[in-house]
């Protein structure tokens, strides 16, 4: 959730209308949640769930085990995975593409925790163009201070810097 806030809060900051949003139902504290976030120039008023999406940001690879979390997949779509490589073909539509991050090890270098939301967000910046790096930074200022918000603004930068590459 805390991610799909900050791409919002980024959008925002970037001139962007947004919303973000969880489902997820009675499950335990730790367990897996859904999270949507729609981005446009114009005011958005839909209010559902996203059911093809153009981009998926997947935090841990284990979650990948079911066909429901890629089900969805549309033709053009780009899916981020937090993953230095993945054992196994996945079931994509044609066009579709995948964009590995080591996001784990990344936080671990620049935040001292395997707390990788940042380092997702600055991944999906530099893949989609649909948020500015420096939007995305306020974003990450106005909800931390002092030295974890600089850990997590490097966080940031080394996720947009290693997507692109």
């Amino acid at each position: 959730m805390t991610l799909a806030a900050l791409l919002a809060e980024a959008a925002f900051y970037g001139g962007k209308f947004s919303q973000a949003f969880p489902n997820f139902g009675v499950e335990r504290r730790g367990a897996p949640v859904e999270a949507y976030v729609r981005i446009d120039n114009k005011f958005i008023r839909l209010r559902s769930q996203i059911y093809f999406p153009d981009y998926i940001i997947i935090q841990d690879v284990s979650l990948l085990s079911g066909d429901k979390i890629l089900a969805d997949v549309k033709k053009g779509a780009t899916v981020i995975i937090n993953a230095k490589k993945i054992s196994s073909g996945l079931n994509l539509p044609k066009g579709a593409r995948i964009k590995l991050i080591n996001a784990s090890g990344l936080a671990l270098e620049t935040i001292g925790q395997p707390i990788i939301n940042t380092i997702m967000l600055g991944a999906f910046a530099g893949l989609s163009g649909l948020i500015k790096l420096e939007a995305a930074e306020k974003a990450i200022r106005e909800r931390f201070s002092g030295e974890l918000a600089e850990k997590n603004v490097l966080a940031l930068k080394r996720g947009f810097e290693v997507i692109k590459k």
